[in-house]
């Protein structure tokens, strides 16, 4: 019975020595491989696209006002309606005037007779004080009428052309081009000076008002000194549909209260597309980085102290190189970094798997450049 138990003891310590054994032969189960999606690291000029919220304005509006009271007599527009700049809107009932200027042209032409026959009265009697038949003071008395008759029919003639004046303003014409707004009288209606009879909308060429932040001035300033800055509006902000202007204006201060600066852009608008107060989306690239860095935006990783990307070496293996993030636009980043050069092969899907050492295998990303070469 004791021989029987020593037996059994004997042969599974054997066993285990021999499974022991075996298990140390085996060879180690290799490290395991990341799937991941690679891009590589271009070089190309970016332009910095800027974007903001614009709001349409005229670059100019004039209400039409009479300059005296007076009945309207014609009505000579349509709401709504296009105006060319001296075209007639409004024909004031001009009696009055008519009447006026008939008495200062009559009132002229007597002053004008008066001072014809002073004058050859003048002259006759120069005649005779040339042959002593007259008194120097006789002579001064008709240079004095004379003078006097001249002061007269200038101050005829001024009263002429200022009810001449007067008498244009029953005519009333577009001060400008532009849309026409409501109007509020009509024939019959009488009018007074501080009344507005319609309002002209200057429609083509029309501006873009919009805001950038204060950061932006300097490069916005510089390249408006170099020549003209390109800015485009989608009208309904999907894209579908862009019109290009130019800039014109950069406000003379900063807004304290928001930290940004007014500007304004022209745009030429003869199909009338774009209306005052409509809102628009502005986007305008006033520089460009030459040479920059670029990388699909999901490469650049959150580190605990500072961005990284995992750069793939000839071994497939993973590796971290810090960054610096200058700008991210359409989907790219450009960065910055003392180990990043164009070509490197960057991780941009599968990241959250990869650490420095891991092994990878990879699939290009077939997406296009960022920039503008």
């Amino acid at each position: 019975m004791i021989g029987a138990l020593v037996v059994v003891l004997i042969a599974g310590v054997w066993v285990w020595r021999s499974q022991v054994g075996t298990t140390d032969a085996m060879p180690k189960k290799k490290d395991k491989v990341v799937h991941v999606v690679t891009a590589v690291v271009k070089q190309s000029n970016v332009s910095v696209m800027l974007t903001a919220n614009g709001k349409v304005s005229p670059q100019q509006t004039v209400a039409v006002r009479p300059q005296l009271s007076a009945v309207i007599r014609s009505v000579h527009i349509q709401e709504g309606q296009f105006v060319r700049q001296g075209e007639r809107l409004f024909t004031l009932d001009a009696r009055t005037e008519d009447a006026n200027l008939s008495r200062t042209e009559g009132q002229l032409a007597k002053s004008r007779a008066d001072l014809r026959n002073a004058e050859r009265n003048l002259k006759r009697q120069r005649e005779l004080f040339q042959q002593q038949f007259i008194s120097e003071a006789a002579l001064e008395v008709a240079q004095n009428q004379v003078d006097s008759l001249r002061g007269q029919f200038a101050v005829d003639e001024a009263t002429v052309r200022a009810t001449r004046v007067a008498r244009g303003f029953s005519e009333i014409l577009a001060p400008i081009s532009g849309r026409t707004g409501a109007i509020s009288v009509y024939q019959g209606s009488l009018v007074q000076p501080d009344e507005a009879l319609v309002n002209i909308t200057q429609i083509d060429p029309i501006n873009v008002s919009f805001n950038l932040p204060e950061r932006e001035f300097v490069p916005v300033q510089e390249a408006l000194a170099k020549g003209e800055v390109a800015v485009n509006v989608e009208l309904d902000g999907t894209g579908g549909s862009i019109r290009k202007g130019r800039l014109i204006f950069i406000d003379n201060a900063v807004d304290t209260a928001s930290g940004t600066i007014a500007l304004k852009a022209e745009f030429p608008n003869t199909d009338s597309h774009l209306w005052p107060g409509m809102f628009v989306k502005v986007t305008l690239a006033p520089r460009t980085l030459n040479g920059a860095f670029t990388v699909p935006v999901q490469a650049v990783q959150n580190g605990p102290e500072r961005k990284f990307l995992y750069v793939i070496d000839n071994d497939n293996k993973a590796s971290s190189r810090p960054v610096e993030v200058r700008l991210i636009q359409n989907e790219y980043a450009v960065i910055e970094g003392k180990s990043i050069v164009p070509g490197m092969r960057v991780v941009v899907e599968g990241a959250q798997n990869v650490r420095p050492g891991s092994a990878v295998t990879e699939a290009t990303d077939g997406s296009g450049d960022a920039g503008e070469g």
